[in-house]
């Protein structure tokens, strides 16, 4: 019979099936970082344990530095003791961390994928719930708790149920001016917040197929918004070639055999789904989220619905999200304003992201009223950016360059928004106070989008930009 990537990943990976039902699933590759780690190494001290298998966990600071200035110790008590732990734990247990002084630090879902950490037929986990960006290279990962972030460095494994599958097709083409934010986005709306619950997804189809890994790296990313346990791609030419080289891939000789052996673990054709959900990708346009979930979002030519054309259940949350945000029923959300334009994140603070951007960011200059910052992903990223003077595009037009972070995804470091500032974000989130401030409002879109609404002021299809 036919077999999927999970049930292959799955398979190869269990060590036992527990009296519970659940799986004892060994954890390939650990990711960690500075804000879930503490409590959980202050476990394992406890407890008098050691890590079981230092040489798969790896860890970076991300979410709760500072972008404009890292000098240590950092201005924000927080962030430096949290950094201070970081640092003492990877010592104490002999563990690698990529720190600014490496050039190799980063957001978490950046650094693995760009360092060949991430490759195809591993479980991967980290306590964040973007963990599912992974999946993009063919792995099936998933986000943890901190109590399990304990469990995975004291035994390398962790007792899960495995999710049934879904694939999700995207048929056609893109029109220009279509990105791999919009896809997600658009399965999201089709399929809903909630509609992942209990499952894995597969992205497939002729759309997927053409993306690049970077691209396939933001749809994963978003997995997780979608209800969904984890989400990924099948390995292909594209994800051997982008592994090529990398520092953690394997080299010569055994990076052919283990391409060989990544390629094996590929879905068949005939495998059996639990699902199937479909999207024309002709048919996708850029979209903008209008209200509180990522879910609540129209393409940027159409008007944000009435509380009365969703489903009972969820109208009150649609009431709720209007009345957050500001907006009426009917409202076109092209034309909304903006007071803060954010380019960064997981989900889009790679080099192709930020070439997006500077492509619309060079046609014109940030409104007077906006503030804009532009966060690259990595400390790799922002170096190869400078090497094609992407910054010096960005700062000509007007947008601030920052150092790598996560920055203004999450409102836990000095980037925030302020009151009832309305942010063009190219994040994942868009939940009530998700960018630091209580009324604070976030539309997600994609970075070009992002770099449209800077430059006007509003929420503008870039598409007429880039005519």
């Amino acid at each position: 019979m036919a077999r999927t990537l999970l049930d292959k990943v799955w398979e190869a990976h269990t060590v036992r099936v527990l009296p519970s039902g659940q799986t004892q699933l060994l954890i390939g590759l650990h990711l960690i970082h500075e804000v879930t780690t503490p409590q959980a190494f202050q476990m394992l001290k406890e407890l008098k344990l050691k890590v079981r298998m230092p040489e798969r966990t790896f860890g970076t600071l991300d979410h709760i530095i500072p972008t404009a200035d890292q000098t240590r110790p950092y201005a924000d008590p927080q962030a430096e003791e949290m950094a201070q732990h970081m640092y003492r734990n990877m010592k104490e247990f002999g563990l690698p961390l990529f720190d600014m002084a490496s050039g190799k630090q980063g957001i978490v879902h950046v650094i693995g994928p760009e360092l060949g950490l991430s490759q195809p037929g591993m479980t991967i986990a980290c306590g964040d719930s973007h963990t599912s960006t992974h999946g993009a290279v063919g792995a099936i990962a998933f986000g943890i708790g901190t109590t399990q972030v304990r469990d995975v460095l004291a035994t390398q494994c962790l007792a899960m149920a495995k999710p049934k599958l879904r694939q999700v097709r995207v048929e056609g083409t893109l029109a220009r001016g279509v990105y791999a934010k919009d896809v997600i986005l658009a399965i999201i709306n089709q399929l809903g917040v909630k509609g992942g619950v209990g499952y894995a997804y597969e992205y497939a189809g002729p759309v997927i197929e053409r993306m690049t890994m970077e691209e396939r790296l933001t749809i994963c990313n978003m997995s997780i918004e979608g209800g969904a346990r984890c989400g990924y791609v099948s390995p292909d030419a594209t994800t051997i070639e982008y592994l090529r080289g990398r520092p953690y891939a394997p080299k010569d000789g055994a990076f052919d055999r283990a391409a060989t052996w990544w390629k094996s673990v590929a879905t068949e054709p005939g495998a059996k789904f639990d699902d199937v959900a479909r999207l024309d990708g002709a048919a996708i346009e850029p979209v903008v989220t209008w209200g509180i979930n990522p879910g609540m979002s129209v393409g940027v030519s159409q008007k944000i619905p009435s509380p009365e054309s969703a489903p009972e259940t969820e109208r009150p949350t649609f009431r709720e999200a209007l009345a957050h945000m500001g907006f009426q029923a009917g409202q076109p959300i092209k034309g909304a304003r903006i007071d803060v334009a954010f380019v960064g994140s997981c989900t889009n603070g790679r080099l192709s992201d930020l070439r997006a951007a500077a492509e619309v960011a060079k046609k014109g200059k940030v409104a007077k009223h906006v503030r804009a910052l532009i966060v690259p992903g990595s400390q790799q990223v922002a170096k190869a950016a400078e090497a094609e003077g992407l910054n010096e595009i960005f700062l000509a037009a007007g947008f601030q360059w920052r150092k790598a972070g996560c920055s203004m995804c999450l409102g836990m470091n000095d980037d925030k928004l302020q009151g009832r500032e309305m942010s063009a974000s190219s994040s994942n989130r868009n939940f009530i106070g998700r960018q630091g401030s209580p009324t604070g409002r976030t539309l997600l879109m994609s970075p070009a989008m992002v770099a449209a609404a800077a430059i006007t002021g509003v929420v503008t299809d870039v598409r007429e930009i880039l005519k």
